[in-house]
């Protein structure tokens, strides 16, 4: 009997009916119903804050894996690689000890400077001056700076030049002026900068 007279109140009730200013004099089904929505509400609203808040966490998440796999796969790479990695590492070893040691040390530099000297005199050129120049240190090495005045004919100037590069230790070559010495053309004076390099091993 109680379904059938709360059945026929809400048929009988007319929305205009209610008054906002006196809820509870509301009918109870009425009070229920409405009590009924608004937790619905609250749980629906509470769900998808929720859900919304735990999407944004599965993209951080999704966002951190994509990184980890890569880091992990360059790492596996690297692992992989291992073995040809330190094959490297001992030939790039080899070569840098194989160009330290074309490096002349401080004692070396006059034994190079009569090398620069003969290897003039054996292509014929008259050999004005051979001068050191001041030092230039760089982070691993020092530079030694070599003016040179010579002169002679165009071929043997290219010869000089040619046969710099058979000396035993690095020598490179800058600043080329070469101009005509008299009126004999085949009497060119070349002044050149001549630059070898010695290995700082541990300087300050």
């Amino acid at each position: 009997m109680a379904l059938e007279d709360t059945m026929r109140s809400l048929r009988e009730f007319d929305l205009g009916d209610l008054d906002f200013e006196n809820v509870g004099s509301w009918p109870g089904a009425i009070k229920a119903i409405i009590f009924l929505v608004v937790i619905v509400a609250v749980l629906v609203a509470g769900y998808y804050y929720h859900i919304e808040e735990l999407q944004l966490q599965l993209a951080k998440v999704e966002a951190e894996e994509v990184k980890l796999k890569q880091e992990f796969e360059k790492k596996a790479f690297q692992a992989a690689n291992l073995d040809a990695y330190r094959q490297q590492m001992v030939e790039m070893e080899e070569s840098f000890g194989a160009l330290v040691s074309q490096l002349p040390s401080e004692t070396e530099v006059p034994g190079l400077l009569e090398d620069i000297t003969n290897k003039g005199l054996l292509n014929g050129l008259n050999i004005a001056s051979i001068d050191l120049l001041a030092e230039t240190s760089r982070e691993f090495y020092v530079e030694l700076p070599i003016s040179i005045v010579a002169s002679g004919s165009y071929h043997d100037l290219g010869a000089f030049i040619s046969g710099m590069a058979g000396l035993p230790r690095i020598v490179t070559l800058h600043d080329f002026n070469i101009s005509l010495k008299g009126n004999n053309a085949n009497n060119l004076q070349m002044k050149i900068i001549a630059k070898t390099y010695r290995y700082k091993d541990g300087e300050a």
